[in-house]
């Protein structure tokens, strides 16, 4: 009397979705053993797909049939046994030698004969045929996404996925805190492990949960799937959902993040007002120490011997951070002024900016025909699929530029205009940063509306950037075109 081994599979596959579950299968083979009194030696349970052969449970089960402890199978169709022709080749041939004498099936019949090995052969083809065969149209359907522009994946943080229309969206909760994260790291003002802590600090957690790590943030901000193009197997493809970023913002992130490994590693501040102003004398940075209860910032003098030989308190030092931020203050009356000032401009400049802005069209449509010729030329097998790669790559860099500059244009009017709003409404805050206590949003304040901090002995020097420039000196309502062509800067010395 043969003794059977009753074996269960389901993986999670795609191609087995349709079939009995663990459960099912194992309370129908169990009946079925009863109704034909069949003798179960052992039930062995699996859930690993069977389109390639390296099962561990199945290859045992052969093992223990080929060592002669059991000598037949139960299961509930020979596709649960094969889906790849080594396994059902395997146990065809353990038939052939008579170490299998019976297999069994609720949903066919099996002889140990010439003809039974032949029909069980073709429902092993069939079952590898079904698998090749969904494989292929899997394939095809991932080609067709990705001319479409579809991301096949799961959506990376900040997106989520569409699962009617099988596409991306922006995620509504996430999204701005990923835009934000490109933004600041772009003032070269955070490491890798700051950025991390100062996500931590927002609660920002990715798709599972889990707080952002060092080693994710690395590869989110050298995803160009932010700015509107992704890479697939090699190939980067023009994305159909809606960019994260601009492409300006993206490339500059990525210089900062190339140029990281120049000894470029901004320092670890004990006290808040170091790392932002330089000796005048030395050039060197500005340190800080404790004496007495009081912050003292002097010269560090690491390049050698510095004619500065004074200390300066926090407090004073602070003092004239405050009159230097104050100096950009724009008052509410004077910022709506500039402002209607600036909408006026945008109509006089719409005319120009509209035949701007379809100049850059063209050049779009240009790419797109540039694209168009290269996928001929590659089906023509005219270069090869590295070359073809390669150019794909950087013809879709330079559209993203294009239409980076098209939005500009759209958005502002010549480029200039929105910006131009944005400094006046900073230079508006100026006032809030200036009397407020906490000192880590002066320092950034300062950061971004002067350049070349030095201080010269005890007196804090600031080169303000062009815009701030003209801004300062003018507290009216000026004509920004010709505010635009001043000189770069001028030096407040002392504050």
């Amino acid at each position: 009397m043969p003794k059977y081994y009753l074996y269960a599979r389901k993986s999670t596959d795609d191609e087995d979705r349709q079939i009995l579950s663990i459960g099912s299968q194992l309370n129908e083979l169990r009946e079925y053993a009863q109704r034909e009194n069949l003798f179960l030696l052992e039930e062995f349970i699996e859930t690993k797909t069977a389109k390639k052969p390296g099962r561990p449970i199945f290859d045992f089960m052969l093992k223990q049939i080929e060592a002669g402890v059991a000598n037949g199978i139960l299961a509930w169709h020979p596709d649960r046994l094969a889906r790849n022709s080594v396994d059902g080749g395997k146990i065809i041939y353990l038939v052939d030698v008579g170490k299998i004498l019976d297999l069994r099936f609720p949903t066919l019949r099996f002889d140990n004969s010439a003809q039974g090995k032949f029909m069980l052969s073709i429902a092993f083809g069939q079952s590898k045929y079904y698998v090749d065969n969904l494989s292929e149209n899997i394939k095809r359907g991932m080609r067709e996404k990705l001319r479409r522009g579809i991301w096949p994946n799961w959506a990376p943080l900040g997106y989520l996925n569409n699962y009617k229309e099988h596409n991306i969206y922006l995620d509504p909760e996430k999204a701005q805190f990923v835009r934000k994260i490109f933004e600041l790291y772009a003032t070269d003002s955070y490491t890798l492990s700051s950025m991390v802590e100062e996500i931590r600090r927002w609660g920002l957690t990715g798709s599972m949960g889990k707080p952002v790590c060092k080693s994710q943030l690395a590869r989110l901000l050298r995803n160009p799937i932010y700015y509107g193009v992704f890479k697939f197997n090699g190939e980067m493809y023009e994305g159909s959902h809606p960019p994260l970023i601009s492409k300006k913002l993206f490339d500059s992130v990525q210089d900062i993040l190339d140029n990281r490994h120049r000894n470029h590693k901004p320092a670890e501040t004990k006290y808040a007002l170091t790392g932002l102003v330089k000796c005048d004398y030395c050039g060197c940075a500005i340190t800080a120490e404790k004496q007495k209860g009081h912050i003292y910032y002097h010269c560090t003098k690491k390049k050698g011997p510095c004619s500065s030989k004074k200390f300066l308190r926090e407090e004073a030092l602070l003092s004239q951070i405050n009159e230097a931020i104050k100096k950009v203050f724009i008052d509410d009356s004077t910022k709506d002024k500039m402002i209607n000032r600036f909408d006026e401009l945008f109509q006089e400049e719409s005319k120009a900016s509209s035949s701007l802005s379809q100049e850059v069209k063209n050049r779009i449509s240009e790419f797109d025909a540039k694209l168009e010729r290269l996928v001929d030329i590659f089906i023509d097998r005219q270069i090869t699929q590295e070359e073809y790669t390669k150019r794909k790559a950087k013809l879709l860099n330079d559209k993203k530029d294009l239409e980076g500059k098209l939005k500009e244009i759209e958005k502002s009017g010549g480029g200039w205009l929105e910006p131009a709003k944005q400094f006046v409404t900073t230079c508006n805050r100026a006032g809030s940063v200036a009397w407020q206590e906490i000192l880590s949003p002066k320092k950034d304040f300062l950061k971004i509306c002067g350049s070349n901090l030095i201080l010269k002995d005890t007196t804090l020097c600031v080169t303000y950037k062009k815009p701030y420039d003209f801004i300062a000196k003018s507290q009216g309502c000026p004509d920004w075109r010709r505010g635009r062509d001043l000189n770069p800067g001028y030096r407040l010395s002392p504050v």
